[in-house]
């Protein structure tokens, strides 16, 4: 069964497009700014959504997505509202991937079953969940690829050649590959250094690998998707939304990100 993931990245090989891959906090600064900035980030060259599930714990994040978290949810976010903003996008996109990033608590309180129900009905296209190993893949990687939902995984500069197969056993959709050791938008991403994992992990599986972290600039952009399948962009893009820009600012700010990526 192919996912709206799938279809995306089987487009982009076939035009020898890298993917621009962009994430941001669902309902920061508030609902309706970011309801706006989702439906604007497709025309300013993003690929592939992903969507950040604000939560009281986030311990994974840095500081600059644990900030757009906390605002979302003094904001009035929950996962229903999240769905519901998802929702409200596929009205007007029915193509453009979205992937839900977050942690589990949030959808093992809901129920896995009722949430994966309402995750696709909402146009949920794929999981990125990082308090999940592969070790739990029965608690939601395999009920979530049996619902026609890809299950992401994230790599990083320490997951090992004997640690490799079991990450990727499962998953879906893309790899993930973290480009720096340590929480999210701390140190920058790094070509030369990214080249030869990203080769690594290439060896071992058929997905594509998208580089995420450290990434802030058309120009690191452009390098990082010459090394890879693509380039995540997060911090950066919250900075933005945290620093009061207005949706048009921030989407012309993508813009360029997406344009670095695009440009290999």
């Amino acid at each position: 069964m192919m996912t709206r993931i799938d279809a995306k990245f089987a487009d982009l090989k076939a035009a020898g497009k890298k993917a621009f891959v962009s994430y941001i906090m669902a309902g920061d600064p508030d609902y309706d700014t970011a309801l706006e900035i989702v439906k604007g980030l497709p025309g300013a060259g993003v690929d592939v959504i992903e969507l950040g599930l604000p939560f009281t714990d986030p311990m994974a994040d840095g500081p600059t997505i644990q900030l757009a978290g906390q605002r979302a949810l003094e904001a009035g976010m929950t996962l229903e509202r999240t769905l519901e903003m998802a929702t409200e996008f596929r009205k007007g996109d029915d193509t453009t991937p979205i992937v839900l990033m977050g942690y589990y608590n949030p959808i093992y309180n809901r129920g896995v079953e009722r949430f994966l129900a309402d995750a696709k009905a909402a146009g949920i296209d794929g999981l990125i969940v990082v308090d999940l190993p592969p070790e739990e893949d029965d608690e939601l990687c395999i009920p979530a690829q049996n619902a026609g939902l890809n299950f992401i995984r994230l790599a990083t500069p320490t997951t090992d050649d004997k640690r490799l197969p079991k990450v990727l056993q499962n998953t879906s959709g893309f790899v993930y590959y973290v480009s720096i050791t340590g929480i999210t938008g701390a140190a920058e991403a790094e070509a030369t250094d990214v080249g030869p994992e990203v080769a690594r992990i290439k060896s071992a599986t058929d997905l594509p690998v998208i580089v995420g972290f450290g990434i802030n600039t058309p120009e690191k952009s452009r390098a990082i998707a010459s090394v890879a399948d693509g380039a995540v962009v997060g911090s950066a893009i919250v900075s933005q939304i945290a620093a009061g820009k207005s949706a048009g600012e921030v989407l012309a700010f993508v813009k360029t990100l997406a344009d670095g990526a695009h440009s290999v």
